[in-house]
């Protein structure tokens, strides 16, 4: 069975001001695919969820998204709140792998394509993270890509968003989710275990706040790794 609660609602343990933050230099398109290129050796700190197992996990992709803005950007998506999975909650674009799908990288394209109206060969594919396994049974692969808006899309991108699945698609900072300083780690007590999660929150305007937590905070997290190391 899922967990029911409230993420905002959990005790923040600790945050992480004792890491660095990714260096600005490393943000331009041309650093991030020469790290994609020559990856570094490093470990992603979190590649299943930690509260709950579903059996047979099935493949699914998502793609990471990074606007190439002159302060670049990570597009996000909030989900309706109607959806029976992960309703509410902010994610990247994707879903579960087709059979016609040839790789995840397939998967990850066509279902950007289909959520939010992002053509493929708007995005310049630069590689892929370490696969997530999420408690409601998927294993997921992060494929990162990146968008470069043209002069037209100085302030949009002029997509399309799946009104039954995608209730708002916004950006937020890459230097940001980059800063540890921002990535709280959160805990729930389920019976005797406190279970701890990632959390990173980005107050857009005063009242306007947007919970990054879960699957899509902890594939940010695998890509700060990957990006410091």
């Amino acid at each position: 069975m899922a967990l029911s609660f409230d993420p905002r609602s959990a005790p923040v343990l600790t945050h992480d001001e004792r890491l660095p933050p990714v260096s600005p230099d490393r943000l331009s398109a041309q650093a991030l695919a020469q790290r994609f290129a020559q990856p570094p050796r490093w470990q992603p700190d979190i590649e299943v969820d930690r509260w709950m197992q579903a059996p047979d996990p099935r493949p699914a992709s998502v793609l990471v998204p990074l606007v190439m803005r002159p302060d670049p950007t990570v597009l996000l998506t909030q989900r309706t709140a109607h959806l029976s999975q992960h309703a509410g909650q902010i994610s990247f674009p994707g879903g579960r792998q087709d059979p016609e799908d040839l790789h995840p990288v397939a998967t990850a394209l066509r279902e950007a394509e289909e959520e939010v109206g992002l053509a493929p060969d708007r995005v310049q594919v630069l590689g892929s993270l370490p696969t997530y396994t999420t408690g409601t049974g998927f294993v997921v692969t992060p494929v990162v890509g990146l968008i470069t808006p043209d002069r037209a899309e100085h302030e949009s991108l002029r997509l399309r968003p799946q009104a039954d699945e995608v209730a708002e698609v916004f950006e937020v900072p890459l230097a940001f989710l980059m800063d540890p300083r921002h990535h709280q780690r959160r805990g729930v007590q389920i019976g005797p275990q406190t279970l701890e999660f990632f959390a990173m929150p980005w107050q857009m305007a005063p009242d306007r706040e947007y919970f990054i937590w879960g699957a899509t905070a902890a594939m940010l997290r695998n890509l700060y790794r990957f990006l410091a190391a």
